[in-house]
């Protein structure tokens, strides 16, 4: 089923519960084994999502203040459009607050940022792509804090990074396990070694000792021989 930007605007009770379920269905196909719906921090503030990134977690919110924007664009008066965009750009930057103080949480696994998932493109683009300085800047705003904006086609953009990230932390300890086996071997092979040439050392030392021990007999056998030479005369004539 294909739900358009204007279907999450025009549907209250699915407001609240909309981004949530886009953002995991989105997150079980892309990173399945590797995130989490609904993580509970120390605190018992729960956020929607989290990735697991290697040793840490990317915390992703999806509560964007989508009723306020509503008012927003169905206002027809340009005065008033002015009033209520400044009024969105302030709840904005509030959740934007939000999500900071609440999800980005290092002392708890978490990296330095979190991102904020606004689940339609066009809500993306009124809020981050035409955001300009005169309105406060929301970009400015999330960048000081840490806080990423994304919306369905750049969350998976970031996702899709995320996966090289995994795949490359997952090459990286393929290779410390590789360079750790290696290293076994060599303790193992520089072991052997100094058994060997222990080993050499004593069969050296053995063949010296046989061979002095064969000339000290041969010298032995030698002089025996002169000794009992005229001996063995004497009894012959008698």
């Amino acid at each position: 089923m294909c739900i358009r930007d204007r279907d999450i605007l025009r549907a209250p009770k699915l407001r609240g519960i909309i981004g949530e379920f886009f953002l995991g269905d989105l997150l079980r196909q892309v990173v399945p084994a590797h995130h989490q719906l609904q993580y509970r921090f120390a605190s018992g503030e729960a956020v929607d999502a989290v990735v697991r990134l290697g040793p840490g977690l990317v915390p992703i919110d999806s509560k964007f203040p989508l009723e306020d924007f509503q008012r927003l664009i169905a206002e027809t008066d340009e005065e008033q459009r002015r009033v209520l965009r400044r009024r969105f750009i302030a709840v904005v930057r509030k959740h934007i607050d939000a999500v900071a103080d609440k999800y980005i949480r290092p002392d708890e696994g978490t990296y330095d940022f979190a991102l904020m998932y606004i689940p339609a493109e066009n809500v993306y683009y009124e809020t981050i792509i035409r955001d300009s300085p005169e309105d406060d800047s929301i970009s400015a705003r999330a960048l000081a804090r840490r806080v990423i904006p994304v919306s369905p086609n750049s969350l998976y953009a970031y996702l899709q990074v995320i996966v090289l990230g995994l795949r490359g932390l997952r090459v990286e300890e393929r290779a410390g396990e590789i360079l750790r086996h290696l290293g076994r071997l060599r303790q193992e092979y520089d072991r052997f070694r100094s058994e060997f040439d222990v080993l050499g050392t004593h069969l050296t030392n053995a063949g010296n000792r046989y061979a002095e021990s064969a000339r000290r007999l041969d010298r032995f056998g030698t002089r025996l021989e002169l000794e009992a030479g005229p001996d063995d005369e004497k009894g012959s004539e008698v």
